[in-house]
């Protein structure tokens, strides 16, 4: 292969992407060429069943790549495996070689396949049955699985493909029903196990658990087989989400082609202003419309990543319309791909664009998993997708048949986008975050334990695989809630009714409120009850498969939100007031005049009012709203400045200065704040030398940055955390900074934020300091959804916080435990 043809023809593309544009105006601030990679492939185990080594055969696979031939003889061996590699690197061999074969060699064996979305399964589903292997009798068991056909699949299916929902409420609910196939249970296979994370996450590591001790019961001891993007420590990973020991497969011997990748930062709006009059970029989805546009003149077969379903719509219609400028027939080769449609229209546009005649797709993360698209020759992606692992996974769509390609990542108007623009290693050389998951959690832990026991009897010995201690203080809290029965020989429930149809695994559990349509009674979705206040509020614009709707009325009493069908050119940023306090601190690390704590913590909100803003940025207007406070009890990490460190010429240090009257503020859920000033007084020496009038804004604005940039070291959105910042908090006595995760119990986020706090504050400090704009902006302090209109923001301020943060950590860190990574 010629490397440096297969380089051109991404620089080609890119070329013809930037075509048009002003040297001062070029938005591409980094370009690297990734090299091609030969196939590794290797003689097939001698093992395998021969009806499936010629069943694969005749599907094109001459021969498996030394990883795929790895995992799937360590799983053959009763090894509990995970294998991580990158996308198009064909995982799925590695678990339906070992699998097929024992189901071809075994009357009695049955495997159960698990994945996050029941697309991908469906699509799994369609690989394993086009190889018409007679003594697999593979079969679907969800949601849409037609109630006639799911006795069927109890009575008959020996290769049972579901997700886990349908695990959690419908086989093991009820597993007596399903004896036959946990007898004979030799494998479980979790596809794309790196989406697991957060509260979903450790709800279905707690699931895992309870299948292993339903299957146990029953006389089985299957092996795991886990399937992952590339990942930080998979093994520790798929442990902990398995309870099992897993062994890694890491090196990938698939072959891949030379990819040129641009980092793209759009230019700023000189006819627009934003909050406070800070300056506005142009939009990634506007962006990528244009580059859509130019690759589709190309002939080039292009995929663009969007955030959302709207955003692929609008990128998708914004492409349509350059186009007809050109050619009307151009125009008809662009079209949009989301979750929503119709199985048969996501069927017709798949087809369409493998044969070529679709040549440019917006989508948002539903063709990231799964389905099979190669061949492409770019991939745009609008806005970061929140970790890298899902960055690689959407990147790895570009040619995927060992081509040569381009990819584009354009920046959002956000701190992390513009951070990883302008430090390209963080995205290239950086290896990926580690999915972040707490199955002891206790808000995630008494639920799974309800069902568990609704089960099956919960004994001792079987405490320790749910957590252990953790595990026996919610089972005494469950005791004494008269939910479950203690009794020598373990726990008993006492109802005659499953709790399973109340525990909702997606999030923190509760009465979810359903979102209803008005005028036809239809209900659209529900929302979880923790974030009803800023989803789906009085005037909130709420977007359902790919229609808008806008938020009539909200009675929480009655868990119901009334919509109606409308398509505004705005969209809602809901303001909040948020309070926090210290229950209890965990952790503690002394650098000198500054402290880092890890613990928990009551976070109080209240959504006050909302925005409406256009899509360039532009504010239209500010709503009051009248809605009750809520109450989140969580975890957080916090760093404290003594009053020598942040004011050291002020000459009022011991005094800890007076009382703040109102404190700066970020909620979780919105990014936003309310904002207060408070007279701070210091003493004489070095530090961050901040005049006291100027500490609320400097705070504040180190607090927004740092929350956008948190997603850089745990797997999480910025939507998943919120922030207090505050020149004084009574529970520390000083000027402090919160960061907390935004579900009840934590997900571990706030966990990961003490572990890097270090390389975490530098890349802020680094995301504020990188930004061209001269006093703040969107792209570096300035929050979305800010409870108190981003004011006050003080972009130097919180340059110098950061500064005499991360002096006294460096300096003192080695002998604390918080190293520099």
């Amino acid at each position: 292969m010629d490397g440096t043809a297969e380089s051109g023809k991404g620089r080609r593309l890119l070329d013809r992407a930037t075509a048009g544009i002003p040297a001062s105006l070029y938005p591409v601030t980094h370009v690297a060429e990734l090299p091609a990679r030969e196939a590794d492939s290797v003689d097939w185990p001698e093992w395998a069943a021969a009806p499936v080594v010629e069943a694969l055969t005749a599907n094109g696979v001459k021969a498996p790549w030394r990883h795929q031939a790895e995992a799937a003889s360590l799983a053959r061996e009763g090894k509990h495996v995970v294998i991580s590699t990158g996308t198009a690197s064909g995982k799925s061999l590695a678990y339906q070689l070992p699998v097929l074969s024992a189901l071809v060699e075994d009357e009695r064996a049955s495997a159960l396949y698990l994945s996050p979305t029941k697309a991908l399964g469906a699509d799994q589903l369609r690989s394993v049955s086009s190889l018409d292997i007679k003594k697999a009798r593979a079969a679907s068991f969800d949601g849409d699985t037609p109630l006639e056909e799911r006795d069927w699949v109890r009575a008959h299916a020996n290769w049972v493909f579901t997700n886990p929902d349908m695990l959690h409420r419908g086989i093991l609910s009820s597993h007596a029903r399903w004896s036959r196939f946990f007898r004979r249970l030799s494998f479980v296979v979790v596809d794309e196990c790196h989406s697991y994370r957060g509260v979903f996450g450790s709800h279905v590591a707690l699931l895992l658990r309870r299948l292993r001790r339903v299957a146990a019961y029953y006389g089985a001891s299957p092996v795991f087989v886990l399937a992952s993007a590339t990942t930080a420590d998979p093994a520790a990973f798929a442990s902990k989400l398995s309870g099992q020991d897993c062994v890694p497969v890491t090196e990938d011997g698939s072959p891949r082609g030379a990819r040129t990748v641009a980092l793209w930062e759009p230019p700023l709006l000189s006819e627009l202003s934003g909050e406070n009059g800070a300056p506005v970029r142009r939009s990634a989805g506007a962006e990528a419309s244009r580059i859509l546009a130019e690759l589709v003149i190309e002939g080039a077969r292009s995929l663009a990543f969007v955030r959302s379903r709207r955003g692929a719509e609008l990128t998708a219609l914004g492409a349509r319309r350059i186009l007809s400028e050109v050619d009307s027939e151009l125009a008809e080769s662009v079209a949009a791909y989301r979750s929503g449609y119709l199985p048969e229209e996501r069927r017709a546009l798949e087809a369409a664009l493998l044969s070529g005649r679709l040549l440019g797709v917006a989508t948002t993360n539903a063709l990231e998993l799964g389905v099979d698209i190669a061949g492409l020759d770019a991939v745009v992606l609008a806005g970061y997708p929140g970790t890298l692992a899902s960055f690689w996974q959407q990147a790895g769509r570009a040619g995927r048949a060992g081509d040569a390609a381009l990819v584009v990542f354009v920046a959002r108007d956000d701190p992390l986008d513009t951070y990883l623009v302008h430090h390209p290693a963080a995205i290239l050389d950086r290896p990926v975050e580690s999915a972040v998951l707490d199955p002891s959690n206790p808000y995630v832990l008494g639920p799974q334990l309800a069902c568990a026991v609704a089960e099956l009897p919960l004994t001792e010995p079987e405490v320790a695989a749910f957590g252990g201690d953790a595990a026996r203080a919610v089972l005494t809290d469950l005791v004494k809630e008269k939910i479950i029965r203690r009794r020598p020989s373990g726990w008993y429930w006492t109802s005659r009714d499953r709790p399973h149809a109340e525990v909702g695994i997606r999030g923190s559990g509760g009465e979810q409120i359903a979102v209803v349509e008005a005028d036809s009674g239809r209900m659209l979705g529900t929302v979880d009850p923790g974030s009803a206040c800023y989803a789906v509020h009085p005037g909130a614009v709420y977007l359902h498969q790919g229609s808008s709707y806008v938020v009539d009325e909200l009675d929480l009493e009655t868990g119901l939100a009334l919509v109606h069908a409308e398509d505004p050119d705005w969209t809602t940023s809901p303001r909040e007031i948020v309070d926090i306090s210290v229950l209890r601190t965990e952790e503690t690390r002394v650098h000198g005049g500054i402290t880092v704590n890890l613990g928990e913590v009551s976070v109080s909100s209240q959504v006050v009012g909302y925005l409406r803003r256009r899509p360039s940025g532009e504010v239209l207007d500010q709503t009051p709203l009248d809605l009750p406070e809520q109450s989140l009890h969580t975890r957080a990490v916090w760093y404290t400045i003594s009053a020598e460190l942040l004011c050291p010429s002020d000459g009022l240090a011991g005094t800890g200065g007076h009382r703040p009257e109102t404190e700066v503020l970020e909620p979780v859920g919105t990014g936003g704040s309310r904002v207060g000033t408070k007279e701070l007084g210091g003493a004489p020496g070095t530090g961050a030398e901040l005049d006291p009038a100027r500490v609320p804004g400097a705070l504040h604005a180190a607090e927004h940055a740092a929350i956008g940039l948190l997603p850089l070291f745990a797997t999480c959105d910025r939507w998943d955390i919120g922030g207090v910042s505050t020149a004084w908090h009574e529970d520390t006595g000083e000027a402090t900074v919160f960061v907390h995760d935004g579900h009840p119990g934590g997900a571990g986020f706030a966990d990961r934020g003490f572990a890097a706090i270090v390389p975490w504050l530098a890349a802020t400090r680094e995301a504020i300091v990188s930004c061209e704009c001269p006093a703040g902006c969107p792209s570096c302090v300035q929050s979305p959804k800010c409870g108190n209109g981003n004011d006050p923001l003080d972009k130097a301020g919180a340059v110098a916080i950061l500064d005499t943060v991360l002096g006294a950590l460096r300096q003192h860190g080695s002998r604390s435990g918080h190293l520099e990574l």
